[in-house]
């Protein structure tokens, strides 16, 4: 795949991650069932920040584990920083709601950087997870501001799903819908990766 230096490529990139820093996907562990039965808004920022330090996690192991190049490599570091300012942007959203931030869990990547090839496929798994996990959470969210802020994550998330998929010769967006993950699904997703 050929990608014009700084012109669509580099643009897209920083233009579409550029919206984020507000809100996060969503994510495992013991706040997802709490979350999702209550709706409550801060443990549903709670999940959603553990699903961003997985993801801020991934991206800068990445940077670490792999000799990545080119585009990859440029993606790679601005999905990093997207992710960590969304774990920054909603640990201060949550201590302004009256919660703690949840502490952030160990994580365990298999072989996702056995290569680059599976490492992309690993991120569009991640990412696509978190936006159908994210339309699964919207409809719980009571508080428009909150509402608000993760509607300009998912669209972010979304973005980095299709900027994956493009790197990796895919059709960017395969499906004219996303669907709303469950709870369980959500965890059956996520649940290998985390562990602790």
């Amino acid at each position: 795949m050929h990608i014009e230096p700084i012109t669509r490529s580099a643009f897209i990139v920083r233009a579409g991650l550029a919206v984020a820093g507000a809100y996060g996907a969503t994510a495992v562990g013991p706040f997802v069932g709490r979350a999702l039965a209550q709706g409550n808004d801060v443990e549903i920022l709670q999940f959603a920040l553990t699903l961003e330090f997985l993801e801020a996690e991934y991206y800068i192991r990445a940077l670490d584990e792999l000799d990545l190049r080119g585009d990859t490599a440029e993606l790679t570091q601005e999905l990093r920083d997207n992710e960590s300012q969304h774990v920054e942007t909603l640990s201060a959203l949550i201590e302004t709601l009256g919660g703690t931030p949840v502490a952030k869990p160990r994580f365990d990547f298999g072989e996702a950087y056995a290569s680059t090839e599976s490492y992309l496929r690993q991120s569009n798994i991640f990412e696509d997870t978190g936006v159908s996990a994210y339309n699964g959470a919207g409809p719980l969210i009571q508080d428009p501001a909150v509402l608000a802020a993760a509607g300009s994550i998912v669209q972010v998330e979304a973005r980095h799903a299709a900027l994956v998929r493009l790197l990796r010769d895919k059709p960017p967006a395969p499906n004219p819908f996303d669907v709303a993950s469950t709870e369980a699904e959500v965890r059956e997703a996520l649940a290998p990766f985390v562990v602790s």
